[in-house]
């Protein structure tokens, strides 16, 4: 007996080739979820990324605007700075003007007391020199003359008095006068 082949084929391959075909249909399917999945998550950084940078375009203009005020503001202090220095600086100036007029006039004010009262010490010491020289006078004359001279004794006598408080009034205002240069 002959055996006879036949073109059927058996089940478990029927059910090999099916179950072979839903295998690649399912690798097929996830294969495309998973690009679209990738595709949503590429549009979603992309989303994410774009805001992002407008938030950071966003900062660096707010950045930049406090850094320009904040210039503004440095060269506004510079200037007030700068006239105040300058206006310190003439003031000093005016200052350093003012008191060295005041030392010349000083200087000047300061030579005129000392030759005045080098004057007054002068006259004053020529005055008594002078008094001194007429006491003397006066106090030898008595010795030598007799009677007629204490007739002529009495009119120098009353001479003296007089001609002695004038030096004495001038030597208070000689001693004012001296401690003034000293200073």
């Amino acid at each position: 007996m002959a055996t006879r082949k036949t073109s059927k084929k058996s089940e478990l391959t029927l059910a090999g080739e099916h179950l072979g075909s839903a295998a690649k249909e399912v690798g097929t399917a996830i294969t495309h979820k998973f690009e679209s999945l990738g595709d949503a998550m590429s549009k979603g950084m992309k989303s994410v990324k774009g805001k992002m940078q407008q938030r950071r375009d966003q900062a660096q203009r707010k950045i930049g605007g406090l850094v320009k005020q904040a210039e503004k503001q440095l060269a506004g202090a510079q200037a007030k700075l700068s006239k105040a220095g300058a206006a310190a600086e003439r003031s000093v100036k005016a200052a350093e003007k003012k008191l060295e007029a005041t030392k010349r006039s000083t200087a000047k004010k300061l030579a005129s007391l000392q030759a005045g009262a080098e004057r007054k010490a002068s006259a004053l010491r020529r005055a008594v020199e002078k008094e001194a020289a007429a006491v003397k006078k006066a106090a030898a004359a008595p010795v030598k003359a007799k009677a007629p001279a204490k007739r002529a004794a009495p009119k120098k006598a009353a001479a003296r008095p007089a001609a002695a408080p004038k030096p004495a009034a001038k030597r208070p205002s000689a001693k004012k006068t001296a401690p003034k240069p000293a200073k």
